[in-house]
């Protein structure tokens, strides 16, 4: 069984910075690309960035220059970075990861999220 599980997420002011963290466990063989996604209050889930195991990122214009995705294969850790934050970036986040299981399947798998409230 695979989880994704999320921390870091928090009260910040605005301008802040805020560092997200997804740990991968469980029966794991390979991971592909890892994303961050987030639902803000009363709206559709948007994805956030996108990082390959090749290192292709990919970001949406609204955070482009402000956020920056990571990851530590070995530690089956995927990171979002996240700096000069405004009150629009309050959202549920969560990570996604498409991972290869132990049966050589390649399957999507979720984190249960995490909040972020950017407010003075």
């Amino acid at each position: 069984q695979v989880q994704l599980v999320e921390s870091g997420g928090g009260l910040v002011q605005p301008g802040g910075s805020l560092r997200l963290s997804c740990a991968a466990s469980g029966s794991i063989f390979s991971i592909g690309v890892v994303a961050w996604y987030r639902q803000p209050p009363g709206k559709q889930r948007e994805v956030v960035a996108s990082l390959t195991n090749s290192g292709r990122t990919n970001y949406a214009d609204s955070v482009k220059g402000r956020f920056t995705i990571s990851r530590d294969d070995a530690k089956r850790l995927v990171y979002l970075q996240m700096n000069s934050l405004q009150a629009e970036d309050t959202a549920v986040y969560s990570c996604m990861a498409n991972i290869m299981d132990r049966g050589k399947l390649w399957r999507d798998y979720w984190g249960q999220g995490t909040q972020v409230t950017v407010s003075s």
